[in-house]
């Protein structure tokens, strides 16, 4: 493959304080390298979004490294193998990877999970047979195990962690209230999710109409917002009630300490007095070991039509930083993935 190839990328040119900006990406092109033996140029057709990405924007010690600046944004995605020097991988193939924000990478191979030739939805790996549906699924029936009759709350009930963690709770049984942004997405999670009831957490009497929706309390509430929405759950969990924790998007654009009392003590008092278990998890570090278990169900419930999943596509590799920052304000209906590019016959 000729090196005069361009390779189209997007950068973190600064790090944000507080939401981020346009200007904290930069697009660049550079120059796609020559294959050595043992590499395969990976094409970019889809592009996953996640909350997850604004961490890592930040260089505040975390759970990963922070990406550097002027370093390609990370990011999974979805591509084929464009040309191959490496004996286990065939021009055409596609691949789970994680190459971030450009058109092509140059692998080794090391970290590529095969998708076979023809795969019939591939964008799924970034989503409901990927990372999010992961999460929701080890979150939900690890550390929530719900029994048949609990109540579960779950807020962004229409993203793709928060939507698959109501459906598997509706097959095992449990009472589902969702938390969604606007009527149409609550719309959605009731009638084509098939949550119980979900409520709006822009209403004025949110914290009241949940209150009314779980009387009889809390069982399980997964958590991947924080903000208002923890504070309205928190008085209604019940005694031994679970707390799987995969997320706080209220949370990742903060630059201070929340406005109002100190909530510490009460959330200390309330997880003592209930004896409620609150668990933070990384999926893949935690978990991995146990991809193939949920791969098994969660290709099963989707064959047999038990599982609905929703795609927000948007196209082009410029519009990532914009679609991002829509993702972090909650704008986005579904997973969010970009595509990159169309797919090639070979």
């Amino acid at each position: 493959m000729s090196s005069t190839m361009e390779n189209t990328k997007i950068v973190l040119a600064s790090r944000p304080v507080g939401a981020p900006v346009t200007d904290n990406f930069r697009l660049e092109t550079s120059a796609v390298p020559a294959l050595n033996a043992g590499q395969v140029l990976l094409r970019t057709i889809y592009l996953s979004l996640d909350p997850y990405m604004r961490g890592r924007m930040s260089d505040a010690k975390s759970y990963a490294d922070p990406v550097e600046i002027d370093d390609v944004m990370v990011g999974a995605t979805v591509c084929q193998v464009e040309d191959s020097q490496h004996t286990d991988f065939e021009k055409g193939e596609w691949v789970l990877a994680y190459t971030g924000w450009q058109g092509y990478a140059v692998s080794d191979g090391e970290g590529l999970l095969k998708l076979g030739k023809n795969p019939s939805h591939p964008s799924f790996a970034l989503g409901i047979m990927g990372m999010p549906g992961f999460t929701a699924y080890m979150g939900l029936l690890d550390i929530g195990q719900p029994k048949e009759g609990d109540t579960i709350v779950v807020a962004a009930a229409t993203g793709p962690v928060g939507a698959t963690v109501g459906q598997i709770g509706k097959l095992k049984g449990c009472r589902v209230i969702g938390i969604a942004g606007g009527e149409e997405k609550c719309r959605y999670a009731v009638e084509t999710l098939g949550f119980d009831v979900c409520i709006d957490h822009k209403a004025d009497d949110f914290a009241q109409q949940l209150a009314a929706a779980c009387d009889k309390g809390i069982d399980v509430y997964y958590e991947n917002v924080g903000g208002k929405v923890f504070d309205a759950v928190m008085p209604l969990l019940n005694t031994g009630a679970r707390i799987p924790v995969c997320g706080m998007i209220s949370q990742y654009n903060a630059t201070a300490l929340p406005e109002g009392p100190d909530r510490m003590g009460m959330l200390m008092a309330t997880l003592l007095i209930k004896r409620i278990k609150m668990q933070g998890f990384i999926i893949f570090d935690d978990y991995g070991h146990r991809y193939n278990e949920f791969a098994a169900d969660m290709t099963k419930w989707l064959t047999e039509g038990k599982m609905q999943y929703k795609e927000q596509v948007v196209d082009g590799l410029a519009s990532a930083p914009e679609a991002f920052m829509g993702l972090l304000d909650g704008k986005n209906f579904g997973k969010l993935v970009i595509k990159v590019a169309d797919p090639v016959s070979f």
